[in-house]
């Protein structure tokens, strides 16, 4: 096992052992305005979260060290056991984490989610609470949801030999850790599942762009010259 892999089985493991109150209450307390830690309120086990949202019928197909704002952390792509839309641009479930076992973020970006009736704003919203609750309590004290709104990803797909480029639309939920000015998002896809979630995203505001690399996105990884399987 690498250093890497098991500073976040060790960082995963600390947590659960910490794991003594519902993760649930936490947003509750939040909407009553009660300050939260992530120590009185911890995030289940990284491993947990992705296996909680991670489809079936996905493999792992590859893991890279990266850094993210020049921090350590890892890259773990998995796609379809069955092969169906493999590679860049293709469906895929990726997560960034940390070297200190934070899930920075993953995206599922999946045929099956294609089309669908979005939820409203403020369901996005409930979901997005419920969600940080279980995988980044940390962040609730100190959220400020900017705007809701939907929110395009590309997909590529191969159907009778021929390609096509599809569109997989959730409804976003940005927010603004007003701790330390980063930002924030959680993607809701029409099943009502959490689709995309990234934390800690440095934004610069001149001349106005992210700081923060794109890890999960392909089209990121394709104009950076990476290959997606690359380990």
């Amino acid at each position: 096992m690498s250093i890497l892999r098991t500073s976040i089985a060790l960082a995963a493991f600390g947590l659960l052992a910490n794991a003594i109150t519902s993760p649930f209450s936490a947003v509750a307390d939040a909407r009553k305005g009660k300050a939260m830690t992530a120590t009185t309120h911890p995030a289940e086990p990284v491993f947990t979260t992705i296996n909680r949202y991670m489809p079936k019928g996905y493999e792992q197909t590859s893991q890279r060290a990266i850094a993210v704002d020049k921090g350590p952390a890892a890259l773990v792509r998995y796609e379809r056991i069955d092969k169906r839309n493999a590679g860049s641009g293709g469906e895929h479930f990726s997560t960034v984490i940390a070297d200190d076992g934070v899930l920075k973020g993953f995206a599922r970006i999946d045929l099956d989610l294609v089309g669908g009736v979005l939820p409203s704003r403020e369901e996005a919203r409930g979901i997005a609470m419920d969600f940080l609750a279980i995988a980044a309590p940390d962040l609730l004290a100190t959220h400020k949801v900017s705007w809701i709104e939907p929110h395009d990803e590309p997909l590529r797909v191969t159907r009778n030999g021929k390609t096509e480029d599809l569109t997989l639309t959730g409804m976003k939920v940005k927010m603004q850790n007003t701790a330390d000015g980063r930002w924030m998002w959680v993607i809701v896809r029409a099943d009502r599942q959490v689709m995309i979630f990234e934390r800690d995203i440095v934004w610069i505001s001149f001349p106005g762009h992210r700081g923060t690399e794109k890890w999960l996105h392909d089209s990121w990884l394709k104009e950076k010259g990476l290959n997606v399987l690359a380990s």
